[in-house]
């Protein structure tokens, strides 16, 4: 499944916000095969539109959990000039399960902390978050990212926890991505506040 599928600029305002390329890849046997509708894709692409201010051009991938397959893919976006990559699937302990390895093959620098983060929001709702393994890392100018398997974790997991009343308890993923993105030299990545507020050192923050 190849991508080109553009969110484009809702309206000419639009237009002073950083362009950006996006990779999205799901893993599965079974719904790259045609056995069930794959989730992780609209998934993706769903949250990123509504999180991000920027316009988007997204590449989607649905493969199998084939670990040469996987690397293979992550390079391809990278090379294809994507910012940032989230994977979906492949994460847990079964024998398929290969997206971290996948994804530690081609890494130019490894970034734990999104990792740790990520379970540390999972254990909040289930005890078996212990047994995810994903990663995150650095590719050239490029974030890769694995995140679960479920659309509701990939939110979770993305843009934290907050409140009845709207506050935020556990920080999600994502505020930390458009500062690392500054950092590796992409795009300036701005976020919907409403949805997950960017973090930037005072510094780093630019003018509107």
């Amino acid at each position: 499944m190849s991508g080109g599928t553009s969110s484009g600029a809702a309206n000419a305002s639009a237009q002073a916000f950083d362009a950006v390329r996006i990779g999205i890849v799901s893993i599965s046997d079974r719904a790259s095969s045609g056995v069930y509708e794959d989730k992780g894709l609209p998934a993706l692409q769903d949250w990123l539109q509504r999180a991000l201010r920027n316009p988007i051009d997204f590449e989607a991938r649905l493969i199998p959990d084939e670990q040469a397959g996987i690397s293979n893919t992550l390079i391809e976006l990278v090379d294809a000039g994507c910012s940032l990559v989230l994977t979906t699937g492949g994460t847990g302990p079964a024998l398929r399960d290969v997206t971290p390895e996948a994804t530690l093959a081609v890494a130019h620098k490894e970034m734990p902390g999104f990792g740790e983060q990520m379970r540390q929001i999972s254990l909040r709702f289930v005890p078996t978050a212990i047994l995810s393994r994903q990663v995150a890392v650095v590719r050239d100018r490029s974030l890769i990212i694995n995140l679960p398997g479920q659309p509701k974790a990939i939110a979770e997991t993305l843009e934290g926890l907050k409140d009845s009343a709207g506050s935020q308890l556990v920080a999600g993923i994502f505020a930390a991505v458009p500062y690392c993105i500054d950092l590796i030299g992409g795009p300036y990545l701005q976020t919907h506040d409403s949805v997950c507020k960017a973090f930037r050192p005072k510094s780093a923050v630019r003018a509107r």
